[in-house]
């Protein structure tokens, strides 16, 4: 087995975990910030303050990984991310479960910033997508699957309980990390060395150059305000009201969507590797606003099962193309700056969306605040089909 087969596998294994720990907070996370008596706006707030430590740390991240190695700083992001999800469960106001939730995604932030740093220096543009759809599909199963435990949990143990999930799941993907996880800083032509001779933020300034690079992180970040804004912060609450829905039947449903994701995930990879990187990106960007559509009009529960399963498909599809757009766009020695920055722009999302979507749901419905993200990534989708230009077609 080749070096980079066993880091992908060893990298599979650790964000499974910590993303199955995340991922059971998530039909909780709405329920339990409104427990303590805040409005829409705040509860987007507690997933805002979350996308803005990653978003903080993004580029952080990326440095760190050039000067001290990939592997201790995905230990270092774990131990973070655990101490702020066991800080989570034990807060006893908002103010202090913010203040934890903020501690949680930075931790989050420097794992996931340096997965993607780890993936840009073990791929080539002829494997790129099927590597990144891999690691994509593990990661969108845990977050997918981890509803279900979380959701039973909640309702058998409290609310609090998918934080203290969460904490252990981060633990167990700290030891990953330092034990399982070989050093890539160097791995490969296209990450060696800690960089060129130039400073890190001359680095970034050289991404934010190209076009296509700005684009790709912008359909990042849509995705992202579509995911907090819409699928993190509304729906539950939604369906909930709407449906009539526990939740553990929210969390059923998007464990199914997951599982289509996953199926997804490896073919897109292919698509992407054989008939480029815009080709995808495009009909996945759309297919994400019409999820939130069907989300919207679904009669009961049936149909909001289908709702979950055409957005567990767009999302699958969504996340390898444009991150192996962004590694395309790295120049040598670059990986590190080109994948820190394309995380922060798309954890802007994870700010902005929650918040922006949360006070949209309080001044027009719930319904305006779906269609709003529907059109968002439509219009994103033919900015991206318009100016960004290919990266990659062939390979085999």
């Amino acid at each position: 087995m080749t070096t980079e087969n066993r880091v992908l596998i060893a990298m599979c294994g650790l964000i499974t975990i910590n993303q199955l720990g995340f991922g059971s907070i998530i039909p909780v996370l709405p329920l339990y910030a409104q427990s303590f008596g805040v409005a829409a706006s705040a509860i987007g707030m507690a997933v805002a303050i979350y996308g803005l430590a990653r978003f903080i740390v993004a580029v952080p991240s990326g440095h760190l990984s050039d000067r001290m190695g990939r592997r201790p700083t995905l230990a270092i992001g774990g131990l973070i991310s655990a101490a702020g999800s066991f800080w989570c469960a034990a807060a006893t106001v908002y103010p202090e479960f913010i203040a934890a939730r903020f501690v949680s995604g930075a931790g989050a932030g420097i794992i996931l910033t340096t997965g993607q740093v780890v993936l840009a220096d073990i791929s080539t543009p002829e494997r790129r997508g099927r590597i990144i759809s891999i690691y994509q599909g593990c990661f969108l199963f845990a977050v997918g699957i981890g509803p279900l435990p979380g959701g039973l949990l909640a309702t058998h143990y409290g609310l609090e309980m998918p934080f203290q999930a969460y904490g252990c799941a981060s633990l167990l993907a700290t030891a990953v990390a330092w034990f399982a996880v070989k050093e890539t800083r160097g791995l490969g032509a296209a990450g060696a060395g800690a960089g060129p001779a130039i400073s890190y933020l001359r680095q970034v300034r050289l991404l934010m150059g190209q076009v296509g690079y700005v684009l790709a992180s912008i359909v990042s970040l849509t995705n992202a305000v579509v995911r907090t804004g819409g699928l993190f912060t509304i729906i539950p609450v939604y369906v909930s009201m709407r449906l009539g829905l526990s939740v553990a039947e929210i969390g059923f449903g998007m464990a199914l969507g997951s599982v289509a994701g996953v199926i997804a995930a490896y073919p897109s990879g292919i698509l992407v590797d054989r008939y480029g990187r815009k080709a995808v990106i495009v009909p996945a960007t759309l297919i994400t606003g019409a999820s939130m559509l069907l989300f919207m009009v679904s009669p009961d529960y049936i149909w909001f099962v289908i709702g979950c399963l055409v957005w567990g498909i767009s999302a699958s599809i969504g996340g390898t193309a444009p991150a192996a757009y962004a590694a395309d766009s790295a120049p040598p020695g670059m990986n590190a700056a080109a994948m820190s920055t394309f995380r922060m722009v798309g954890d802007l999302g994870y700010v902005i969306g929650p918040i922006g979507v949360g006070l949209v749901m309080d001044g027009l419905g719930a319904q305006a605040a779906l269609i709003s993200t529907a059109v968002l990534s439509v219009a994103v989708g033919m900015l991206f089909l318009k100016f960004a230009p290919e990266t990659y077609r062939g390979g085999k």
